[in-house]
């Protein structure tokens, strides 16, 4: 990673927070937030607005590798005033900025909710299409599609991470069966995503982003092969006090 300038997105979401902490050398980091107090001196902070795409142009300059992050995580986000100017113009302000300067690599932070219409026992494979149970769903759906159509030139290599239930769990606590199937422990999504920093690869990919739980509600068979994922941690045996996370 250090031979690569990497810039994030919603750096100072926790995920964003999770990623540039785990990194002891921050100077090849390039973080990025409409609020930058609360990202670290050490590593170049850049304030950024996705819904302008002269400053998403100015942000990836320089850039190897972009990891999107940026976005309105709310499930229930109202879709004119919020998912369609952050979620769907904002990632392609990202992804034409990404494109016109010349990335190499971008990496969107999709997630579960593309494909949380399937039934809940259903196991979602990376090729199944996707499947969204909301609109937060639908413009996660939208940046994978962009994000394949930008790779379609073979001039950027494009991952959809199709994160799930990013949380941090304690023996004892009582989660429903769908949010421990979709656990995936901050320490499990940061080296995904530095997986998908590292891999050799080209084209479009679809990559899951759950932990090694008992029961996984999105296969990661694809995902261990693809980028070498290796999660170390499982949702049941945290609950059940046989295991500790991060």
């Amino acid at each position: 990673m250090r031979t690569r300038k990497i810039l994030v997105t919603g750096a100072a979401g926790q995920i964003g927070s999770a990623f540039w902490t785990a990194q002891g050398d921050k100077s090849d980091l390039r973080l990025a937030d409409i609020d930058v107090s609360k990202l670290p001196d050490s590593a170049q902070r850049f304030t950024l607005d996705i819904r302008d795409q002269a400053s998403c142009l100015e942000a990836c300059e320089g850039i190897h590798t972009v990891i999107h992050l940026a976005a309105d995580p709310n499930p229930d986000a109202d879709f004119m005033t919020s998912l369609l100017p952050v979620n769907i113009v904002g990632t392609y302000n990202m992804l034409f900025a990404a494109r016109a300067q010349g990335c190499k690599r971008f990496i969107f932070a999709s997630s579960a909710q593309t494909v949380e219409g399937y039934p809940k026992d259903v196991q979602i494979h990376e090729c199944m299409a996707p499947k969204p149970g909301n609109l937060y769903g639908v413009s996660k759906a939208f940046g994978e599609a962009l994000a394949s159509m930008y790779a379609n030139d073979g001039h950027m290599t494009t991952i959809a991470v199709r994160i799930a239930n990013v949380a941090k769990f304690h023996q004892g606590e009582s989660h429903s069966p769908r949010d421990v199937a979709a656990f995936i422990s901050f320490k499990d999504v940061v080296a995904l995503l530095k997986n998908c920093v590292e891999a050799e690869l080209n084209g479009f990919h679809v990559i899951h982003g759950v932990s090694d739980n008992r029961y996984k509600r999105l296969s990661i068979d694809k995902t261990r092969k693809v980028v070498g994922y290796a999660p170390l941690d499982d949702g049941f045996e945290i609950l059940e006090g046989n295991a500790q996370s991060n």
